[in-house]
C-alpha cells in the first residue's frame, strides 16, 4: 500500500498530550478508510507536525484527518524509501 507524509502548520505550542489525543482520534477511525498512521512528529516551536501512512490515496488520509478535527496542510506520497 502507498505511503504518505502529511504536514500540520500552524500547532505552535502543541504539547505530547496534545500530539499523542490528535494520533488517537485517527488511529480510532482509520479504519473507516483503510488508513494505517504509523507515527507523529511534532516540532512546538515551529508548530508543525508531521505524520506517516499507509494509505490508498492522499484524499483518505485528509478525510481521516478532517473528520478527526485536524486537515493537512498538504499530504505527500512518499513512493521511494529506505
Amino acid at each position: 500500500m502507498p505511503e504518505f507524509m502529511d504536514v500540520h502548520r500552524n500547532m505552535t505550542g502543541i504539547t505530547e498530550e496534545d500530539l499523542k489525543a490528535a494520533h488517537d482520534a485517527d488511529l480510532a477511525i482509520q479504519s473507516e478508510e483503510n488508513v494505517e498512521f504509523k507515527s507523529a512528529w511534532a516540532d512546538p516551536d515551529a508548530g508543525v507536525v508531521y505524520c506517516l501512512s499507509e494509505a490508498p490515496s492522499a484524499d483518505a488520509v485528509q478525510r481521516i484527518h478532517e473528520r478527526a478535527g485536524h486537515r493537512a496542510d498538504e499530504v505527500h506520497p512518499v513512493p521511494l524509501r529506505v
